[in-house]
């Protein structure tokens, strides 16, 4: 009898570890980042990237394996991702490879009385909401990540701040959608990003994004930032559609007729009332592509 963790223990995990490695060492991480970023320690990683651990070449081959080592050296290196989150990533390629990859294929190997059976019990979800919660949070990582090297947007932030926002595929409330916790400032001409992204630290932003998304948008992402005649024009003219919505009504209802009556708005502005400040929100797929969108103003 042999289990299926067995294989993965026994095969897929110095395969994975010593590919691993060996890219994170590629992009510029010192052994002891990599050590850090796999949990082993720093001889481990030596023994990897100097070829000193014997590696299965069947999983070694493998196109999903290649694919998830490059994403995930890619996002840790750039520190859009977390250990934790490749973590989940990597559990997900498991149980995907032994459903029906070379996993499967060296079990059945190790054990042919499988060949009699046909059923599988999943014992991960790939859609679950973990994943689906790290993956949002990555992906604003990424948008910040463009922020930060979009010259002049610190002139863009309002008085009260900015944030980006993005939730979760079938958000309800301000507790699915993930954002910087308090606001993204200008500090002496830097962008200052107070903490790593969480749920539910958002409500005027969160808000705005799934009072539109009741409206049947289809955003997933928002960004707010101050409002220009001359930047609601320079959005228009690079393609967005945008809406005028009034301050001094209620949020939702605001929302609700500017969407009426411009249903594909990817930008929605109100030009500010009594003690309110003009504000554009930016809404879009993602946060990487919010962003990029004020970015690619300047280019």
């Amino acid at each position: 009898m042999k289990f299926a963790e067995e294989i993965v223990v026994e095969e897929f995990l110095p395969t994975f570890r010593s590919l691993l490695a060996e890219s994170l060492r590629e992009r510029g991480l010192t052994q002891d980042e990599v050590a850090r970023h796999l949990g082993i320690s720093q001889s481990a990683v030596s023994k990897y990237v100097h070829g000193e651990v014997d590696r299965n070449e069947r999983v070694l081959d493998d196109d999903r394996l290649q694919t998830l080592v490059e994403e995930l050296a890619d996002g840790l290196a750039a520190g859009e991702i977390t250990p934790v989150e490749a973590l989940i990533e990597t559990e997900v390629c498991i149980r995907d490879l032994e459903r029906g990859g070379v996993l499967a294929d060296l079990h059945a190997e190790a054990v042919p009385e499988l060949a009699e059976y046909d059923g599988y019990f999943a014992v991960h979800d790939p859609d679950s909401r973990l994943r689906k919660a790290s993956q949002v949070r990555s992906s604003v990582r990424r948008g910040l990540r463009i922020l930060r090297n979009t010259e002049g947007f610190t002139q863009q932030i309002p008085n009260v701040g900015s944030n980006l926002v993005e939730c979760l595929p079938d958000a309800q409330s301000v507790d699915d959608v993930a954002a910087i916790p308090g606001r993204l400032l200008a500090v002496h001409g830097q962008l200052t990003v107070p903490g790593e992204p969480e749920f539910g630290v958002s409500q005027h932003v969160a808000n705005v994004l799934l009072a539109a998304r009741a409206e049947g948008s289809d955003a997933r992402a928002a960004l707010n930032v101050s409002y220009s005649e001359d930047l609601v024009d320079a959005l228009a003219a690079d393609g967005s559609v945008t809406a005028e919505f009034d301050a001094e009504a209620g949020l939702d209802d605001a929302i609700s007729a500017a969407l009426a009556a411009t249903p594909d708005a990817s930008v929605l502005y109100q030009t500010g009332g009594f003690g309110i400040e003009p504000v554009v929100y930016v809404l879009g797929p993602d946060a990487p592509t919010v962003a990029a969108t004020i970015r690619d103003l300047d280019a």
